[in-house]
């Protein structure tokens, strides 16, 4: 990895559903498809609370609230849906390829940090601005899963970022075990929340961002150096 003398800022790490793309309905639909069919109680706000979590633990829950269905074939069967949507069209959130590009040609290392299985991963990679993402990791590496840091420390490690300097990386996140991955990791967490319906959800966060018209490579690196400050000041 390359440094900039002059910049704080070391990377930016990206969670894809709600924060790069507008796709949470897709996957609640997914579900309640599924029960609209075969059977058992899930509701949307069932569906909405379990946004961020894989898929394997959502379908289990489903089971035991009354799906017939193998919980196996339930996962599958989202994923399907899910791949077929989003390979139909990617709902980019408005601005974000902007930032992309911005970050891009600023030289600032974007690394895609998702539970989503490497398909849907390396369709959205591929769909982005040319040379947006230099890296990922998906549901599919054989890593702790979110709520747990693991994800965001490989995703450092990939680009030789040691742990203590995690704070001068930026995680974008939406979800409660998002927020609680990328704090945990020590990386400056910021809660995305344009695609949230009803306003921030209540997690660990440095702040929250609705939108991305207002943030440029420059506001992520001044925000890195306060945190980092902050968290200099604090350990004297």
């Amino acid at each position: 990895m390359t440094e900039h003398k002059d910049r704080a800022l070391l990377a930016v790490f990206w969670d894809m559903d709600g924060t790069l793309i507008d796709s949470e309905p897709i996957w609640h639909e997914s579900e309640l498809r599924i029960v609209r069919k075969y059977g058992g109680h899930w509701t949307k706000e069932l569906a909405i609370g379990g946004s961020g979590r894989p898929v394997p633990q959502i379908a289990r829950e489903m089971v035991e609230l009354g799906c017939p269905l193998p919980a196996e074939r339930i996962g599958q069967m989202m994923f399907d849906y899910v791949e077929e949507t989003e390979m139909a069209h990617i709902p980019w959130v408005p601005g974000v390829q902007r930032l992309l590009t911005d970050l891009r040609d600023a030289s600032v290392p974007n690394v895609l940090v998702t539970t989503s299985p490497r398909n849907l991963a390396e369709h959205l990679i591929s769909q982005a601005p040319e040379g947006a993402f230099v890296d990922y990791v998906c549901g599919d590496d054989d890593v702790a899963k979110k709520p747990d840091p693991a994800p965001y420390l490989l995703a450092a490690s990939k680009l030789g970022i040691p742990e203590t300097r995690m704070a001068q990386v930026v995680a974008f996140e939406d979800s409660p075990s998002g927020l609680a991955s990328a704090v945990a990791s020590g990386a400056t967490t910021i809660a995305q929340t344009v695609c949230m319906p009803d306003g921030p959800r209540p997690g660990p966060q440095y702040c929250d961002a609705d939108g991305y018209d207002d943030i440029t490579p420059a506001s992520l690196d001044r925000m890195v150096r306060r945190f980092k400050d902050a968290m200099d000041l604090g350990k004297r």
